[in-house]
């Protein structure tokens, strides 16, 4: 895995590549991320070949660059590129992942339950919530304390009939970075899987997907990866590829096909059951491919400085910090002293 490039870069330089912070300051990559030049250049060349054709200039989001996209993903991650798949957002491939394993379908799991913990992502919770009142499994909500959580309460909540603990890296509540290393070892020691939500992670953080532990993993391109809606990644460990059933059906996942017999390819392709956007696909290529010359680490050093002196500087003004001090990711909120005061506004 590799999150550092030779040079840190002049980050005066990379704002410049970024219209946005000429006109007003930008602290919200965490719900989206403004196009840079290069983005924007892509998505214009792009829009041009489907409007005039093929061109010096102008070209689809060819098989080399979708393939390159999952390779500079895979790298990021610490995976490798036939462990990825391409999936509409992060959500999606959670979803792919569950009726993959069978949890999506009513007594199949009679006993079974998920364990998640209440920093995760409200589209999961949702998902999760929902599985439960149908029938499906058990859900088992640990309960976060002092807006962290506490490895022995997940250790409490999983046991042999535990299928799935599900977490996000990075909490979008607070920037929370989850000990995933300890809770795949909790997981795995009971026969259960691990699947983490990493779009708060990818792109700020550095992470190892097989150091960590990790079984499943999905992640959308339109916040840290400076991509677009409609294109994500999901990634499923290569030893678990027979595992997880592909359970809808495209022409992506067709290796090759004579009559009536179609042969699946035999890496995470197979779980691309529709078809993908192309218009995201070029803009989260651009995006993955400029991140890749900045490099996470360089990234993470900059940003450091100027979330501790948030940290240091906002309780000052009466606000609340609710991100761990020692948090290493680029994500920290604060409650105002009047919450109530604040809503109304």
């Amino acid at each position: 895995m590799s999150t550092q490039t030779s040079t840190p870069p002049d980050f005066n330089a990379v704002r410049a590549d970024f219209p946005r912070a000429a006109e007003k300051l930008w602290l919200a990559a965490a719900e989206t991320h403004p196009y840079s030049v290069h983005t924007l250049r892509a998505l214009e060349q792009y829009s041009q070949f489907r409007t005039w054709g093929a061109g010096a200039d102008r070209q689809s989001f060819t098989a080399e660059m979708q393939q390159e996209m999952k390779a500079n993903f895979a790298t990021l991650i610490g995976a490798r590129p036939a462990e990825i798949a391409f999936v509409q957002s992060t959500t999606d491939g959670e979803n792919v992942v569950l009726a993959g394993l069978g949890l999506s379908q009513p007594g199949a799991n009679p006993g079974g339950n998920i364990v998640i913990d209440d920093l995760h992502f409200e589209a999961s919770k949702y998902i999760y919530t929902h599985l439960a009142r149908a029938g499906n499994i058990e859900l088992r909500v640990v309960p976060h304390r002092n807006w962290q959580i506490d490895l022995a309460d997940v250790e409490a909540a999983i046991d042999s009939q535990t299928h799935l603990v599900s977490l996000a890296l990075v909490s979008q509540v607070n920037g929370y970075l989850a000990d995933i290393g300890a809770i795949s070892q909790l997981a795995h020691a009971h026969g259960a899987y691990v699947y983490a939500d990493i779009i708060q992670a990818a792109g700020n953080t550095p992470i190892d997907v097989t150091a960590m532990g990790i079984d499943f993993a999905a992640c959308g391109t339109y916040k840290w990866l400076m991509g677009d809606f409609g294109i994500g990644f999901l990634y499923v460990r290569a030893g678990l590829q027979e595992t997880v059933e592909p359970t809808r059906f495209s022409l992506r996942q067709v290796q090759s096909q004579h009559d009536y017999d179609f042969a699946l390819h035999a890496d995470a392709t197979r779980y691309e059951g529709s078809q993908i956007s192309f218009l995201a696909g070029v803009c989260a290529h651009a995006g993955l491919r400029y991140l890749t010359t900045l490099g996470v680490a360089n990234i993470r050093a900059h940003v450091q400085p100027l979330t501790a002196r948030l940290q240091a500087e906002l309780p000052r003004l009466g606000y609340q910090p609710i991100t761990p001090l020692d948090a290493p990711t680029p994500i920290v909120s604060f409650l105002p002293a009047d919450i109530a005061a604040t809503q109304a506004k």
